[in-house]
């Protein structure tokens, strides 16, 4: 006689993996929205960040020892744990004057023309995506101010004697937000976590997911790492601040997908088995 099927196991069995689900959503229907906000409401929330972010610079005069001791104690950890390139790629840079000047054009400008180029693109082109990415981007950004007001950090080029150049002062490059006479308008010590790289991942992983020619796409994959590459030659930023901007850009899209129950970009294939919702 032959023993008769455990249906009960085998269905027990299978459920974990039907109870599988995506994050979320953790907010009711109405409150999640796929359709596009209206111009003027973006505009207004672009207002309200600025306005945060105006919060934090005119509180930097009482963080400038804290922000400098934290400086220290990062490149200290760094040097201990052999990932200080920083210094190395700031004098390799430095050398070539055209190459660095370039460098400083790039920190000064492409962080908000490229950003706020994709951000049109994406409200033109993406409208059923808009809303998930830039709220990603949005709640990764608040999330970096919420540390430069309680984590102020200073870039490596205010660190004297440990050999950095300011690359800006140097050059008398025109025009940077990082020194000379616009600096008062920016954040000097905000470098921990690095919204450079906040901001040229998520154009870039926007660009990789959402462009139809592959050489966007390509581009989309080349700009973080140019960014990268840029805020450790110009001395603006540690290792450690750009790992912090990924894990912080990281976050936001997992609070973003928790909140909504929709990943901000689509194509990505899940494992055989999982349902969604």
């Amino acid at each position: 006689m032959t023993a008769a099927p455990d249906t009960e196991a085998s269905q027990g069995a299978a459920a974990p993996t039907s109870r599988i689900r995506r994050l979320g959503p953790l907010l009711p229907a109405r409150l999640r929205p796929l359709h596009r906000p209206r111009l003027w409401a973006e505009l207004l929330c672009t207002g309200l960040l600025y306005w945060a972010y105006t919060l934090t610079r005119n509180a930097v005069p009482a963080h400038r020892a804290a922000a400098l001791h934290r400086a220290h104690a990062i490149w200290h950890a760094e040097r201990l744990l052999h990932v200080d390139i920083e210094l190395t790629v700031n004098h390799a840079a430095d050398r070539i004057g055209w190459l660095i000047v370039g460098m400083n054009y790039y920190y000064a400008t492409l962080h908000f023309i490229v950003t706020i180029g994709v951000l049109i693109w994406l409200y033109v082109r993406h409208p059923d995506r808009y809303r998930a990415v830039r709220t990603a981007l949005y709640t990764a950004t608040l999330l970096a101010l919420i540390g430069f007001a309680f984590c102020a950090t200073a870039p490596p080029r205010f660190l004297s004697g440990q050999g950095f150049i300011d690359t800006v002062v140097v050059h008398h490059t025109w025009g940077s937000w990082a020194s000379g006479d616009v600096a008062s308008l920016s954040n000097q010590y905000a470098a921990m976590p690095s919204v450079h790289i906040i901001w040229s991942a998520w154009s870039g992983l926007t660009l990789a997911f959402l462009a139809r020619r592959t050489w966007v796409r390509v581009l989309g994959v080349c700009y973080p790492v140019a960014t990268f590459t840029v805020i450790l030659a110009t001395a603006n930023h540690f290792v450690t601040d750009a790992a912090a901007g990924a894990v912080t850009l990281a976050i936001a899209f997992l609070l973003q997908e928790s909140f909504t129950g929709r990943g901000a970009y689509p194509g990505l294939r899940r494992p055989q088995g999982v349902a969604t919702r």
